[in-house]
């Protein structure tokens, strides 16, 4: 009962209404779509590469017609899994020399956490996209009051008109794309499961950062 009221407090602070085909619904109507980003060393680059780095970045941000957001995102990292990993081909090695290292590396990686937090960051960009929600709302309200005998039509309207204010999203999102791959930086919108990942682990930080760690590789693969 308690948790049954505490997910419902929380829903009703939220303003999100629901996320289906990769997308992020308001409850007032606007989209949002998330990329995930690699991220680059600008200290490690010489004086030229940064200096061209930020004139891209520069005109980047001078080509946008709409409003961005960046956000990082610190977790600390988990280290029990690849521990475990450790510890069973530990068990399997039949060489006794390699075995022995492996233990002392199993004792210094344990070591090493417990002296410092390892924290892994994930760089994430949200792309918005608003329909004319005054216009809209004050047109569905007419259509409740005065087309009611119509409502077995609407769900296939909705999803039409679901389906083309997702597709003016999503070209904003190839748009970023396009001018983060000059900076050097790559980009991947989250589906529909790493989007309810995100959100769930943004509130229970004590959760698993795995389906990250995959993205994350899947974008330095391509």
């Amino acid at each position: 009962m308690v948790q049954q009221l505490n997910a419902a407090s929380i829903q009703k602070h939220l303003e999100i209404k629901e996320i289906k085909d990769d997308v992020i619904i308001l409850k007032h109507g606007g989209l949002r779509a998330i990329l995930m980003t690699t991220s680059l060393n600008f200290a490690l680059k010489s004086a030229e590469e940064q200096d061209a780095v930020i004139a891209r970045y520069q005109d980047f941000l001078n080509s946008l017609d709409f409003s961005t957001q960046i956000v990082v995102v610190s977790r600390k990292f988990d280290i029990g899994p690849y521990i475990e990993t450790l510890e069973r081909k530990q068990a399997e090695q039949e060489n006794e020399l390699l075995k022995i290292q492996t233990i002392e590396y199993v004792d210094f990686i344990k070591g090493l956490t417990e002296m410092t937090n390892i924290m892994t960051e994930s760089f994430y960009l949200v792309i918005p996209f608003a329909p004319g929600a005054a216009q809209a709302i004050k047109k569905v309200g007419v259509l409740d009051k005065f087309l009611g005998k119509l409502k077995k039509e609407q769900p296939e309207a909705k999803k039409q008109e679901f389906q083309e204010l997702k597709n003016n999203l999503w070209q904003r999102v190839e748009f970023v794309i396009t001018g983060l791959r000059r900076m050097g930086i790559k980009a991947a919108p989250l589906k529909s499961e790493e989007l309810i990942e995100l959100f769930y682990k943004l509130y229970n930080p004590s959760a698993k950062e795995e389906p990250e760690i995959q993205k994350a590789k899947e974008m330095r693969i391509q």
